[in-house]
């Protein structure tokens, strides 16, 4: 026998497991979005070494004030959801509901943020996973076009923290277009909001600077529309989760050329892959849907397994979009920010966005996240599904979940729920096919 030869292992009768498959290098905008996203930490804790006030804001807040100032803002919600999506939310959940006293009920971002707070301030000694990158704010930023419970979590922060609030009311809206009452309303509380905020702060508003800023953020609003758009080709060039990744640009940088960068490069990344006729969703796109509601971040990486699994692409959201702001002047922010996020979800305006997505896309269902976390949406979205099912004959189905706390969801019910949507969507699909 050669030395060479080795002899044939005793058949165990099992084969050995398949080594597992290389892992989709990022592309290039997600790299760039992780740099942006360690740079907005990074520069928050150089002002506050400086001496700098630095802030923390509600995500649907005109961002490019701050920006206009030059500020260094940090955003609460966003931080949140990255802390539940790496599944670090419970600590906090826990101490938020234990020794802190809040309720069960909560919004579990408003509970996260609240024990983090509570750390930062000497109340809590709940260690921070990410070693207090969300720096101690010295004055916040707020609107209450969200939800009412925005309002009293940041109430509460002010409290806890002893610092002032810079608040817009926004008012509710119950129609499909903005009063010239409401604009003027909540212009006069903008500009008594910036002539507060540079007597805090010691900045002075540049109208120029102004100009600029809300140039680079009309860019950058166009560009995150377009890269949702482009959803409506077949095959998606993206899987719609993906874009959830990107939120936080909007959210947090969007009057900065770094988010133009950013945004330019995917828009160029989802143009190559449909000039190929490919997609980064990794199966064959069997099935097109819509999705409702804030993403289901402790379970994200299941919610997508499981509609991989069955060749389910998500190409719409209303989620995602909600942050492409258009505006070109201080009278045309107060206008959008009355008709922004939930301020003017009515349910003929609910269900005629809808609709047109449901169109656009190509939509063969709906999933909706019934999360615990978001009342203001569950409260009317199981109505708006309803009717969206009878008007468009889409079928949809929900699932019990949270954007935060990972103890309202169940992975086998999200599984047999997207089985019975399959079921439907074939159905419809095979009908169709038989005229």
């Amino acid at each position: 026998m050669s030395e060479h030869t080795t002899t044939a292992p005793a058949d165990s009768g099992q084969q050995a497991a398949p080594p597992p498959k290389p892992k989709r290098p990022k592309p290039k905008s997600m790299l760039m979005i992780g740099e942006q996203t360690n740079t907005l930490f990074e520069n928050a804790r150089l002002a506050k070494e400086r001496g700098e006030k630095v802030g923390w804001s509600a995500s649907i807040f005109p961002q490019e004030i701050a920006e206009t100032l030059g500020l260094n803002v940090l955003y609460p919600e966003n931080h949140a959801a990255g802390i539940a999506a790496r599944h670090q939310a419970n600590p906090f959940l826990q101490e938020c509901e234990g020794p802190l006293g809040y309720n069960n009920d909560l919004c579990a971002y408003a509970k996260l943020n609240l024990a983090y707070a509570a750390v930062l301030n000497g109340e809590s000694e709940v260690e921070l996973p990410d070693g207090g990158k969300m720096v101690k704010p010295d004055f916040l930023l707020l609107t209450n076009n969200i939800c009412n419970q925005l309002t009293k979590w940041y109430e509460n922060l002010a409290y806890q923290l002893n610092i002032p609030v810079f608040f817009i009311d926004t008012c509710y809206n119950p129609w499909d277009y903005v009063t010239e009452t409401r604009v003027r309303y909540v212009r006069t509380q903008i500009d008594q909001l910036i002539k507060d905020l540079c007597a805090f702060t010691g900045k002075t508003w540049d109208e120029a600077r102004f100009k600029e800023v809300m140039t680079i953020s009309q860019r950058n609003s166009y560009l995150w529309e377009r890269a949702n758009n482009l959803l409506d080709h077949k095959p998606a060039p993206i899987g719609g989760f993906e874009l959830f990744n990107y939120m936080s640009a909007m959210v947090c940088n969007r009057g900065k050329p770094s988010t133009t960068a950013i945004m330019e490069q995917l828009n160029a990344e989802m143009e190559e892959s449909i000039r190929k006729g490919t997609s980064t969703f990794p199966v064959e796109q069997e099935y097109r849907v819509s999705w409702d509601g804030i993403a289901c971040w402790p379970y994200l990486s299941h919610n997508l397994r499981t509609l991989k699994k069955y060749g389910i692409n998500m190409v719409a959201s209303s989620y995602g979009k909600a942050w492409a702001i258009e505006y070109e002047d201080l009278d045309g922010m107060a206008r959008a920010y009355c008709f922004a996020s939930t301020n003017s979800d009515n349910a003929t305006t609910m269900i005629a966005r809808r609709m047109e997505a449901l169109k656009r896309f190509d939509c063969e269902g709906t999933i909706y996240h019934v999360n615990r976390s978001c009342k203001v949406m569950d409260c009317q979205m199981m109505e708006v599904q309803r009717q969206l099912e009878s008007q468009a004959g889409v079928p949809f189905t929900s699932f019990d979940g949270d954007q935060a706390d990972y103890r309202n969801y169940s992975e086998a019910q999200f599984e047999t729920r997207i089985q019975g949507l399959v079921e439907i969507m074939k159905q419809n699909k095979e009908a169709k096919r038989n005229g």
